[in-house]
C-alpha cells in the first residue's frame, strides 16, 4: 500500500472523525477551545489554592501566595492569548527561525551557573528571585513553529525525507541536546512528540518515521543508562512501593493520595497529601491532590477536557486553509495533550517520573503564559478555517488543497487548453451557428458539406437583400 502524503493523512482523519452535520457542529471550534482553556485554567486555579495554602502559609505567612501569583500568570496568560487570536498565524512564519536561535541561546544560558537558577537537582531558569522564566518551555513553541514553516516550504519534496527532514532534525538535536544537558528529560520527550506529529502530518514517508522513532528509543535508553540517578528514577515507577522510602516515594505517594479520593472525594480543601506528605503537589502532581479531593469523577473530568482538547485540535489541523496552518495546529495539539499524558501517567504510575507541569493547571509562569498563546495561535487557524468554509469545499480544506488554482470549468466546443475571450471569462457563452449548435446538443459532428451550403445560401440572402436596399435607395 503506497504511502499517503500530508494533504491526503489529514483528509483521512477528517473522514474518520466526520459526521454529516459536521460543518453545523464544528463550526466555531475556536470559541470551543476557548471554553475548554477557560475551564482548566480555573480548575487550576482553584486547585492550586487548595493543594499549596499550607506550604504557603509556612514559608510566607499567608495562605494566598501561590494562589495570587497563578492569578497574575492567568492575567498575562489571557492577554497572550489575546494577541495570539487576533494576530493572523501566517505572521508567525516570520519568527520562526529567530524563535530557535534565542530559545537555544537562553537554554545555553541557562547551564551557564552564574546567570541561571537551580531547583530540584537542575538548572532550568532564568531570573531574579521569585520573577523566572523557564527557555525550555519557549523551546516547545519554536519547534513547532520551525517545523511547521521548513515542511510546508519544502512540500513539494517532502517524499525525499533527506531534504525536508533535515533542518526540523537539526534544530530538534540542538534544542534536546541543550534540554537534557539541565537536565530535563520529560520537556526532550515532548519535544520528540511534537516532532513525529509535525513530520507525520506534512506527510514524510512511514519508513523513515519509523526508522527515526526507534534511533530516538535507543538514543534515550542509552541516555537513561548513562546516568544511574536517571535510571533509578526511570525504572522506579515500576513497583514504587519496593523503594517507597527512596526512588519510589513521590510515585507511592501520589498513588496513595489518588486512592484515598475513592469515587467523590475527599472535598475540597481536605487534602492530606498536601500536608507534607506529597513533593510537589501544586506543579508536577496536582493531578494527584485533584484526585484525592474530587475523587475518580473529578479525575475522569480532567482526562475528558483533554480528550476533548485533543479532538477539536486534530479538527482544526484537518480544516485549516493551508498546510503550514494544518502542521501548526497538529503539532501544538500533540505539544498540549503529549504533556498532559506524561504528567497524568507519571502520577498514576504509567510512566516514569519526568517533571513536566500538567498544562493550565499545574502552578506556574512560564508554561502557563506559553501554553495559552499557543493556544490562541491555534484558535486564530480556526477562525480562518471558519471564513473559508463551505459545506461543498469542505473535502479539499480538509486535504489542505486551498492555495491551489480554482479547476476552470470546461464548456463545449473549447478544450482546457484553449484562451478564453473577454466575454466567456465574464462568464456569457459565445454565439454559435444554428448548425454548429444543433450539432453540439445532439452530440454529432456537423456535416462539412451542410457547413459549405449554409454559407453559400448565406451570401446569396446578404446579396440580395444588398440588392433591395440599394434599388429603394
Amino acid at each position: 500500500m503506497k504511502d499517503m502524503t500530508g494533504a491526503y493523512r489529514l483528509a483521512e482523519i477528517d473522514r474518520v472523525v466526520a459526521d454529516p452535520n459536521r460543518h453545523r457542529r464544528w463550526a466555531d471550534c475556536d470559541l470551543v477551545l476557548m471554553a475548554l482553556m477557560t475551564v482548566l485554567c480555573l480548575i487550576g486555579l482553584v486547585m492550586v489554592l487548595s493543594a499549596s495554602s499550607v506550604q504557603s502559609l509556612r514559608q510566607y505567612g499567608s495562605p494566598w501566595h501561590y494562589f495570587e501569583r497563578q492569578a497574575l500568570w492567568l492575567f498575562f496568560g489571557a492577554v497572550a492569548f489575546v494577541i495570539a487570536v487576533r494576530i493572523d498565524y501566517h505572521r508567525w512564519r516570520r519568527m520562526a527561525v529567530p524563535a530557535v536561535v534565542i530559545t537555544m541561546g537562553l537554554m545555553a544560558a541557562v547551564l551557564m551557573s552564574s546567570v541561571s537558577v537551580a531547583g530540584g537537582g537542575s538548572a532550568r531558569w532564568l531570573g531574579v528571585g521569585s520573577w523566572r522564566m523557564q527557555p525550555s518551555e519557549l523551546a516547545k513553541l519554536a519547534l513547532v513553529l520551525f517545523a511547521a514553516d521548513v515542511l510546508d516550504r519544502r512540500a513539494d519534496r517532502i517524499r525525499e525525507w533527506r531534504y525536508s527532514m533535515m533542518p526540523v532534525l537539526l534544530a530538534f538535536a540542538g534544542m534536546a541536546f541543550l534540554v537534557m544537558a539541565q537536565p530535563d528529560m520529560g520537556t526532550t520527550m515532548i519535544l520528540a512528540c511534537i516532532l513525529m506529529t509535525s513530520l507525520y502530518v506534512a506527510g514524510v514517508p512511514l519508513r523513515p518515521l519509523a526508522t527515526l522513532l526507534v534511533l530516538g528509543g535507543a538514543v534515550a535508553l542509552l541516555a537513561a543508562k548513562a546516568a544511574p540517578y536517571r535510571w533509578r528514577r526511570m525504572t522506579a515507577f515500576w513497583h514504587p512501593f519496593s523503594d517507597a522510602a527512596n526512588t519510589g516515594y513521590q510515585s507511592a505517594q501520589g498513588v496513595v493520595a489518588l486512592g484515598s479520593g475513592r469515587l467523590f472525594g475527599l472535598g475540597l480543601g481536605a487534602t492530606r497529601a498536601a500536608t507534607g506528605y506529597l513533593p510537589n503537589q501544586y506543579t508536577d502532581f496536582i493531578y494527584a491532590i485533584i484526585g484525592e479531593e474530587t475523587g475518580l469523577l473529578g479525575s475522569l473530568l480532567i482526562v475528558g477536557l483533554f480528550v476533548a482538547l485533543a479532538v477539536v485540535g486534530i479538527r482544526v489541523a484537518c480544516r485549516a486553509p493551508d498546510r503550514f496552518g494544518g502542521v501548526l495546529a497538529a503539532g501544538i495539539t500533540a505539544w498540549l495533550v503529549g504533556q498532559a499524558v506524561i504528567n497524568i501517567g507519571a502520577v498514576v504510575g504509567l510512566v516514569p517520573v519526568t517533571g513536566v507541569p500538567l498544562p493550565f493547571v499545574s502552578f506556574g509562569g512560564s508554561s502557563l503564559i506559553i501554553a495559552m498563546g499557543a493556544l490562541g495561535i491555534c484558535c486564530n487557524v480556526a477562525k480562518q478555517s471558519l471564513r473559508d468554509s463551505s459545506p461543498r469545499s469542505g473535502a479539499r480544506r480538509s486535504a489542505g488543497l486551498h492555495n491551489e488554482a480554482p479547476i476552470e470549468p470546461v464548456r463545449r466546443g473549447r478544450r482546457p487548453g484553449d484562451r478564453v475571450g473577454a466575454g466567456q471569462a465574464a462568464g456569457r457563452t459565445p454565439r454559435r451557428a444554428p448548425e454548429r449548435v444543433g450539432a453540439a446538443r445532439s452530440g454529432r459532428r456537423p456535416d462539412p458539406a451542410a457547413l459549405r451550403v449554409s454559407g453559400r445560401a448565406s451570401g446569396v440572402t446578404s446579396g440580395r437583400a444588398s440588392g433591395v436596399n440599394a434599388g429603394r435607395r
